[in-house]
């Protein structure tokens, strides 16, 4: 073997070489960044969870809580109430009038579907006949999907009015076709999910991507002489290197919600 042989070998394994190294540090750079996109998604899940949470244990209990221990089994256990207000309006002497204000009790949700779901209603569009539901209890339904039909008064014309968002249909009025309702009318309840149902609570404080648990930070604060609540919860260690505490764009310091000196619960990621 002659030695241009030997060099042209040795030229073809060295640019072999350097293609795999090549395909191998910009594959990797791409693994490394989907990695970061899927673990921050994960991240935001579950502090949008615990916003949640935290927001409807402050109205249960009339403050934030530190202890993840306490703030789980708020959600896997706790019964909230159900009210309705009614206002009315009660003539006094002299053209003045009293607003008597009454809250009723109606039934009770669990902590978990008051932090996850959302509740959706449709209401009758106008004064009419209602002429039939479209769909019934259980059903999943999309936006534009056929709800109910009625005859608005002083018309013949019947019309068919869709759903305005997506859900499962929980409750349909006790009523009939021919009957009268009136403007607003609760006719149809619905839900649908406003968070990830599949994030685990039991780890609720683990940051995902790491084993360390997410800053918690809850305090009492004045406001113009009112005492009221603040909490704020970060990553402490940001998969992103790009996501450091000393950046000055808010949306790229580590990923939290809430603030130690300002009454908001607004996430850096929205």
């Amino acid at each position: 073997m002659n030695l241009t042989k030997i060099l042209s070998i040795v030229l073809f394994i060295i640019s072999l070489a350097l293609a795999y190294y090549l395909y191998n540090s910009i594959n990797s750079t791409i693994q490394f960044r989907n990695n970061i996109v899927t673990t921050e998604r994960q991240i935001i899940d579950k502090l949008a969870v615990i916003r949640e949470a935290q927001k409807v244990y402050l109205e249960a209990n009339g403050k934030y809580t530190t202890s993840w221990d306490s703030l789980v089994n708020f959600i896997e256990s706790a019964e909230l109430p159900i009210t309705v207000r009614t206002e009315t309006i009660i003539p006094e002497s002299y053209g003045v009038e009293r607003v008597e204000v009454k809250i009723d009790t109606i039934g009770y949700v669990s902590a978990r579907d008051k932090i996850f779901k959302k509740t959706l209603t449709v209401n009758a569009v106008d004064n009419g006949t209602f002429m039939g539901f479209q769909r019934k209890v259980g059903d999943y339904v999309v936006k534009g999907t056929k709800s109910y039909r009625i005859r608005r008064e002083n018309t013949e014309r019947v019309e068919e009015l869709s759903f305005l968002d997506k859900g499962t249909i929980s409750n349909l009025a006790n009523i009939n076709s021919g009957d009268q309702v009136r403007k607003g009318q609760n006719l149809i309840t619905f839900w649908d999910w406003q968070l990830n149902p599949d994030v685990d609570i039991k780890t609720l404080s683990v940051v995902p991507g790491s084993n360390k648990t997410f800053d918690i930070f809850v305090d009492q604060i004045d406001r113009s002489g009112i005492k009221v609540w603040v909490i704020e919860v970060k990553d402490p260690s940001p998969i992103n290197p790009e996501r450091k505490e000393s950046n000055e764009a808010k949306n790229r310091k580590p990923l939290r919600f809430g603030s130690r000196t300002d009454v908001t619960t607004a996430g850096n990621w929205e």
